[in-house]
């Protein structure tokens, strides 16, 4: 069934079309049912219901201390504003890292709330975890680069892949993930180069923030492309509410950016 607004509800398979066809697509976190409705109504592909609300919402310094029941909590808000956008929730620090099992409890959680997709953070160990999810019928978006549940082993929130090894261990577990199932992949933080060359090996979409103009799609926090940020943005953000009237004008302009490919410019939000 359509919309008010026209649009039919997404579903992966329309995605994969969407992605086939060179369709840039569009993604922003969102947290509560009224975000959602005005995300949605502007034409945002993709809702991430991400745990950084735990820094946005909740003013913690990284997003490990939320817990399954918040994502699950905000996961239905979120689903239940949206009426055509594919919902991800992300699976929170320590719901999925003890083992397979654990993994398919937490994203039934999520899945049973509203979800149609989930999202985990890491490569390598986590290959047979998406094998895992995936053959039991849950959608998984893999996410390499920086990956913030792990901000302190990486020494905090800095670009990832940069030398010729690390590039090649990004390219592996990007390549591990996709070939075990994964829908979809989100890279943040790496070099333009890489994240082009990763983009042009996987079949699957690959979303970027912070990762350059050639990935399939690009996802930005909500609360950031408003120009809400309690500190200084990263460079790949943009405020897309300057020159706006509206919270939905700059969520429009956000979908248009994305999808005619102005944004991110190379010259400004690229490493």
């Amino acid at each position: 069934m359509g919309t008010p607004s026209g649009r039919k509800p997404l579903t992966l398979h329309r995605l994969r079309e969407m992605h086939a066809r060179g369709e840039k697509l569009t993604m922003l976190t969102c947290y509560d049912s009224t975000f959602a409705r005005v995300l949605d109504e502007a034409g945002v592909d993709c809702l991430l219901v991400g745990d950084s609300l735990g820094m946005v919402l909740q003013g913690a310094s990284s997003t490990v201390p939320v817990t399954l029941e918040q994502m699950a909590y905000h996961t239905r808000c979120v689903a239940q504003g949206s009426r055509t956008a594919w919902v991800i929730g992300d699976l929170p620090f320590g719901s999925y890292q003890e083992s397979r099992e654990q993994a398919l409890r937490s994203a039934t959680a999520l899945m049973q709330a509203g979800a149609q997709m989930v999202k985990l953070e890491g490569g390598g160990w986590t290959t047979a975890t998406v094998r895992f999810l995936s053959e039991r019928g849950i959608p998984v978006c893999g996410h390499l680069g920086l990956t913030p549940q792990s901000v302190h082993a990486l020494g905090g929130w800095r670009i990832q892949g940069r030398d010729e090894r690390a590039a090649a261990t990004l390219r592996e577990h990007a390549l591990a993930l996709a070939e075990a199932g994964a829908a979809m992949l989100v890279l943040e933080l790496v070099p333009t180069a890489l994240a082009a060359a990763i983009t042009r090996e996987l079949s699957i979409p690959v979303i970027g923030i912070g990762a350059g103009p050639d990935c399939s799609g690009q996802v930005l926090v909500l609360h950031d492309m408003l120009g809400l940020a309690s500190a200084q943005p990263p460079r790949f953000v943009r405020n897309f509410m300057e020159g706006s009237g509206s919270i939905a004008e700059a969520v429009r302009r956000y979908v248009g950016a994305v999808k005619d490919a102005s944004f991110p410019d190379p010259a400004l939000h690229c490493y």
